[in-house]
């Protein structure tokens, strides 16, 4: 993003950052009991004043990141394990992994997820691929995967949270750090992954021309709102 001022995830369309469009969507959600944020650690403050303004009730915790994305997940889940624990819920409990850049979900998106991992175990977002994937093997061969046949993975990844601390547990005794996403992870410790299909402007604002598609799309949905379309 090439942002100077404030991280990406703190960015203002419309005097809101992104995090708080991303959090209102859980917030309001009926499924959705509590939220643990991993936040820039020198950001905290900042987050806790947005969620006051705003007006987001369902934050039970705010901790620092990690050195990467994994353990900034790892530092998540603890979080939420600690939240179960004094519910008295232990970890027997339904996780949604999600970016705060990813603010363009949807309701039916948190439902679906929240209705697969109950019945199988676990859920992956994904989207179908509009392009062709060219896979290079070590050996400099290229595998070429059926269009048909692929998705994209995005978020929210939902697991049980005893299952994804497990195998965050795994890396870790294996000094593994570098897992991409969740269910590379999962995956790689051999469970079956099941997905749902998900909305197509679920992006991640890496990039300007991501923020221009997010100002888009919030503005499609505040014309749907008044001209009903």
């Amino acid at each position: 993003m090439n942002t100077v001022s404030r991280p990406k995830q703190f960015l203002e369309l419309n005097g809101k950052p992104v995090i708080i469009y991303t959090l209102e969507l859980f917030d309001n959600h009926s499924d959705i009991d509590a939220i643990c944020v991993v936040c820039i650690e020198p950001w905290i403050s900042f987050l806790k004043k947005q969620l006051k303004k705003f007006e987001i009730t369902k934050v039970v915790s705010i901790v620092p990141g990690g050195e990467t994305g994994q353990d900034s997940i790892y530092n998540g889940l603890c979080a939420a394990k600690r939240w179960a624990e004094k519910r008295g819920i232990g970890d027997d409990v339904a996780v949604l992994i999600h970016d705060g850049v990813r603010p363009l979900i949807t309701e039916q998106t948190i439902t679906d997820n929240v209705e697969t991992v109950s019945e199988y175990g676990n859920c992956i977002t994904c989207i179908p691929a509009t392009e062709t994937f060219v896979v290079k093997e070590k050996d400099g061969s290229l595998n070429i995967p059926s269009r048909a046949d692929s998705l994209i993975a995005r978020a929210p990844q939902c697991f049980m949270l005893n299952d994804i601390l497990s195998a965050h547990e795994k890396a870790r005794k294996e000094n593994r750090h570098d897992f991409i996403d969740s269910c590379t992870m999962m995956s790689y410790y051999g469970h079956q992954m099941h997905t749902i299909i998900g909305p197509m402007e679920n992006i991640k604002i890496t990039t300007p021309t991501d923020f221009f598609i997010f100002r888009a799309m919030v503005q499609v949905h505040e014309n749907q709102q008044i001209f009903g379309f």
